[in-house]
């Protein structure tokens, strides 16, 4: 056969060939979204996070897919989902408080995790350190829950009189016992009567507002966590009808109703995570990815619930307020 003849041979061969295998597009790269809320309850933070992830270069639907699981606070179907996607064989998974970060590592010590906190991960375990996070796990953490002692101290400026105050606490976030422990401490060094109660779900809170009722309680700390701040409308409302003041970790349930928030923005939290999922995705490292930490936080207060109330916030407290709701 001549050379000629044979070259038209193979290229009519190749032009019958499956597309595949000749010549197939590099799968697009598939994010896991794991998260302990609810979509309603996020949607202003998902943006920030995409925002994060299209600096990095990365686009939804365009060359990057990414999947979002919502446990809605149902924090036992959390592993069920991670393992989901371990299955899927993701590229990498964002979780979205502690919750969601442990079923996560439970499932996967290969796959990258990407996650947002409240807490410590060091002392959760997640990571080596804040500076060398080492494994597959690093992220962003807002240390919102270490803020309880802050929190109280910022109630007791607004609430002066001599009365007891509350704490909510949801006990299947590991975070409840070390919360309510700080907490319980920094009261006791100002002699504060405090009375803490768990919620899990809607009949624990309706037991615990009627405690704090018969306990005459005149303020109240809600623990960051994901199922109590889903129910923040429900929290804001049994407040105001027993006449208790409440801070919150997130500015969301103020905007509700609530009397203050005091912590670290969420929205630049989830914009730094969307960019570390696009480092990773670039071939990065998690455990050579340090964990930044907030270095502002942001106190928002309520005026048209404080009158409410019959408070008066003190002067100084409201010009420090990031935000005055009036």
């Amino acid at each position: 056969m001549r050379r000629r003849e044979f070259i038209a041979l193979i290229g009519g061969a190749a032009a019958g060939w499956p597309l595949t295998a000749r010549s197939q597009p590099a799968a697009m790269p598939l994010v896991g979204f794991l998260a302990s809320t609810s979509a309603k309850d996020w949607a202003r933070l998902v943006g920030a996070f995409q925002g994060g992830l299209r600096e990095a270069g990365f686009v939804d639907g365009r060359n990057v897919k990414v999947e979002y699981h919502w446990a809605e606070g149902r924090y036992d179907q959390l592993p069920a989902m991670a393992a989901d996607l371990v299955a899927r064989h993701v590229d990498v998974i964002v979780t979205i408080a502690t919750p969601a970060a442990a079923a996560a590592k439970a499932a996967t010590a290969n796959i990258p995790i990407v996650f947002f906190l409240g807490s410590d991960p060091v002392k959760l375990g997640y990571v080596a350190s804040m500076s060398r996070p080492g494994g597959n796990m690093t992220g962003v953490t807002m240390i919102a829950d270490s803020l309880g002692a802050k929190r109280l101290q910022l109630m007791r400026e607004v609430v002066r009189q001599p009365v007891a105050f509350g704490m909510l606490v949801n006990p299947t976030n590991e975070t409840a016992v070390p919360d309510s422990r700080d907490v319980r401490g920094a009261a006791a060094e100002v002699q504060q009567q405090l009375i803490v109660a768990n919620a899990g779900n809607d009949a624990d809170i309706d037991a615990a507002f009627a405690e704090f009722e018969r306990q005459h309680i005149g303020a109240l700390l809600i623990n960051p966590d994901p199922f109590l701040l889903g129910r923040r409308d429900k929290i804001v409302a049994l407040a105001m009808r027993g006449k208790i003041a409440t801070i919150f970790h997130l500015p969301d349930p103020v905007a509700a109703g609530g009397l203050m928030s005091y912590g670290a923005s969420f929205v630049e939290g989830h914009h730094t995570a969307g960019t570390y999922v696009g480092r990773i995705l670039k071939g990065e490292r998690p455990g050579d990815l340090p964990i930044p930490q907030p270095t502002k936080f942001e106190l928002v207060v309520n005026l048209k619930t404080a009158k409410a109330l019959g408070l008066d916030i003190p002067p100084a407290l409201l010009a420090t307020a990031d935000e005055v709701i009036e």
